[in-house]
C-alpha cells in the first residue's frame, strides 16, 4: 500500500514538471526578436490617423479653400530690394514653402532666422535720409561760397531737420542731360544755339568724370547721343538736331527724367541737371506740366531753362520755364540777344561749381508717398538759398 502511494506522487511530480517546462517554451516564443523589430522599424510605415503630419501653424484644418491667415507679427518686415531677393535665388513664394531633405523630412516652415539671414536685413534696411544740393547768392547775384554747415538750418515739413552732412560741393561728378526744342517755333536762332550748347558741354564735361546726353524734341523727345563723357560724340548728337514739327517740351523733360536719369547707374553723389532750350510752348504733350515737373524731382534733377523767345517780351511760355525752374532748385535764362544764349550757358556752368550739398533725416518721417516741402535758412540779410522745392517720400 505504501509503495503504491509513493508511485502515485512520483508521477505527480513528474507530471509538472513536463507541464512547466512547456509553459516557459511558449512563452520565449511569443517575445519579438531583435531582428524582426529592426525590419519593422525599416518598413514602409501604413497610412494612419496617427501617423498624418499635423497641419501648419497658420493653417485651419476643415477650412476648405477658404484663406489662411498668418500670425501677425509684432513688428514690420524690412522692405526687400530686388537686388537681395535675386541673390537669394527664391521668390518670397518659395522661400515660405515646405521642401524636403535629403531624407525625406519636412523642414520647418518658418526655421529660425540665421546669422547670414540677419546681415541681409540689416543691408537692405532703408536709411531715411534726403540729399540735397543747393546755391546762395547775395542781393548782386554773386555766388557766396564759404559759407559753414552751422550756418544752415533746415526746414522738412515745417518741422527743423537734423543734419548728417555738409560739403561745399564744387567738384561732384555730374549727370547732364541737354534738351533741345527742334520744334518749328525755335527756327529762327536754332544754329546758334546749336553751337552754344556745344561751347558748353565742351567746357563741363571732363572725361572719364562727367557724363551728358542729348535729346532733341518735336512732336517726340529723339536721343541723339546717349550718355557719354566724349565731347565730340555730344558735339554731333547736337548737330544732327533738325528743326520741324510741333512741340512736346512736357514729354521730352518727363522721358529726359525718367528713362535716362533715374535709369543711369550712380555709384556715389553726383548732381543731375537738365538744361532745357524751348520757347516754354506745349501742344502735343500727353503728360502735363506738373507731372513732368515731379518726375524731374523724382530723378533730384535741377532743371535751367533758356527761352527761345526773341520777340522781347515775356509770354506764356516763358512763365512754364520759369515754373519748372523753381520747382526744381534751377533758374530760367531769358536771352533776348543771340549773344545771351551763350552767357546764359556760362552762368549754368559756373552755378554747377558753386554749390553746397548737405543731408539730413527728417522729423517725424513717415514713408507714404506724400510731397514733403523743404526750405533751407541761411543767415544774414539779403542771401538767396536756391534749392529744390521739396521731394516725394518713398513708400513702404
Amino acid at each position: 500500500m505504501r509503495s503504491r502511494i509513493l508511485t502515485i506522487l512520483l508521477g505527480i511530480l513528474v507530471l509538472t514538471a513536463v507541464v512547466g517546462a512547456h509553459g516557459q517554451t511558449s512563452d520565449s516564443n511569443a517575445l519579438p526578436s531583435a531582428p524582426s523589430a529592426t525590419i519593422q522599424q525599416n518598413a514602409p510605415a501604413k497610412p494612419s490617423a496617427e501617423s498624418k503630419p499635423a497641419a501648419p501653424p497658420d493653417s485651419k484644418v476643415g477650412s476648405g479653400n477658404a484663406p489662411t491667415t498668418p500670425p501677425a507679427s509684432t513688428t514690420p518686415p524690412a522692405p526687400v530690394e530686388p537686388s537681395a531677393a535675386a541673390a537669394g535665388g527664391q521668390s518670397p513664394a518659395q522661400a515660405g514653402s515646405t521642401s524636403p531633405t535629403a531624407q525625406g523630412k519636412p523642414q520647418l516652415e518658418n526655421p529660425p532666422a540665421s546669422d547670414s539671414d540677419e546681415a541681409i536685413s540689416k543691408i537692405v534696411t532703408r536709411v531715411n535720409e534726403v540729399r540735397i544740393v543747393f546755391t546762395v547768392t547775395d542781393k548782386h547775384g554773386h555766388y557766396i561760397k564759404d559759407l559753414k554747415r552751422e550756418d544752415f538750418k533746415i526746414i522738412d515739413d515745417q518741422k527743423p531737420a537734423e543734419m548728417r552732412s555738409f560739403r561745399n560741393e564744387t567738384d561732384l561728378p555730374l549727370q547732364v542731360g541737354l534738351l533741345i526744342d527742334a520744334s518749328n517755333s525755335v527756327r529762327d536762332r536754332f544754329k546758334f544755339e546749336q553751337e552754344a550748347a556745344i561751347e558748353f558741354l565742351n567746357a563741363v564735361i571732363r572725361p572719364r568724370y562727367d557724363k551728358a546726353f542729348v535729346v532733341g524734341f518735336d512732336v517726340t523727345p529723339e536721343v541723339t547721343q546717349d550718355f557719354t563723357d566724349d565731347t565730340e560724340k555730344l558735339s554731333i548728337g547736337v548737330r544732327s538736331l533738325r528743326a520741324g514739327g510741333g512741340t512736346a517740351m512736357f514729354d521730352a523733360l518727363y522721358f529726359a527724367c525718367r528713362d535716362k536719369l533715374l535709369k543711369e547707374e550712380q555709384t556715389g553723389p553726383v548732381r543731375r541737371a537738365i538744361i532745357l532750350l524751348s520757347d516754354g510752348e506745349d501742344n502735343q504733350s500727353h503728360v502735363t506740366r506738373e507731372e513732368a515737373i515731379e518726375m524731374a524731382q523724382r530723378a533730384e534733377a535741377i532743371v535751367y531753362t533758356i527761352s527761345t523767345n526773341i520777340s522781347g517780351m515775356k509770354g506764356a511760355g516763358d512763365k512754364v520755364l520759369v515754373r519748372i525752374a523753381d520747382a526744381t532748385g534751377g533758374r530760367a535764362f531769358f536771352p533776348f540777344q543771340m549773344r545771351d544764349v551763350s552767357d546764359a550757358f556760362l552762368s549754368i556752368q559756373e552755378e554747377l561749381r558753386s554749390q553746397y550739398a548737405a543731408s539730413y533725416k527728417p522729423a517725424n518721417f513717415v514713408a507714404d508717398g506724400r510731397y514733403r516741402p523743404i526750405e533751407i535758412v541761411a543767415p544774414g540779410k539779403g542771401l538767396k538759398v536756391r534749392t529744390r522745392k521739396g521731394y516725394f517720400a518713398p513708400k513702404q
